[in-house]
């Protein structure tokens, strides 16, 4: 009965232990921290609480010409407490961004001056994901992993469930 809106990485005004099941849709590529708001969502969820996680698979997307995100590199982002107003990937974004499979971005100058606004408009994928390094981030945050798989048109779509026994 009840909306909130809010950061993904701080959700603290919502109890622990409170959701059977958590949906994040094309969201997390959009967060600077990918672990930090993935800890939040656990917290949330009941032990044996589903999160299904559905991620953009960059070959099929602007994102094809970039690296896949390691997760050294998220476990630092983590550990630096990355904020949301980061631009550090911005450089590579622009580099090798695809304009052509981007409807949304009509040319490279007003898609780095709608970059330089992230904070405000969420526009950029910090960071870039396959179905190796998804699951890999879901074993990482304590959740147990239960499957993934690329989906047509351009979807990675993972399940994973909060063990019964953690917190």
């Amino acid at each position: 009965g009840r909306q909130y809106i809010g950061e993904a990485t701080s959700m603290g005004v919502l109890a622990t232990n409170m959701y059977d099941f958590i949906l994040s849709s094309h969201m997390l590529e959009h967060t600077a921290n990918p672990i930090l708001a993935l800890n939040q969502w656990t917290r949330l969820l009941n032990p044996g609480g589903a999160l299904t996680l559905i991620l953009p698979n960059r070959r099929y997307t602007f994102d094809h010409q970039r690296p896949v995100t390691t997760l050294e590199h998220l476990i630092s982002d983590f550990e630096l407490k990355v904020q949301e107003d980061d631009l550090t990937h911005l450089p590579e974004i622009l580099l090798l961004h695809d304009f052509q499979r981007d409807p949304d971005a009509p040319d490279p100058e007003s898609f780095k001056f709608r970059g330089m606004h992230n904070v405000e408009n969420r526009c950029l994928h910090h960071h870039v994901f396959d179905a190796h390094l998804a699951r890999e981030l879901m074993e990482y945050v304590g959740l147990k992993f239960d499957s993934v798989e690329e989906c047509a048109p351009h979807h990675i779509v993972l399940l994973s469930q909060k063990k019964i026994n953690s917190d």
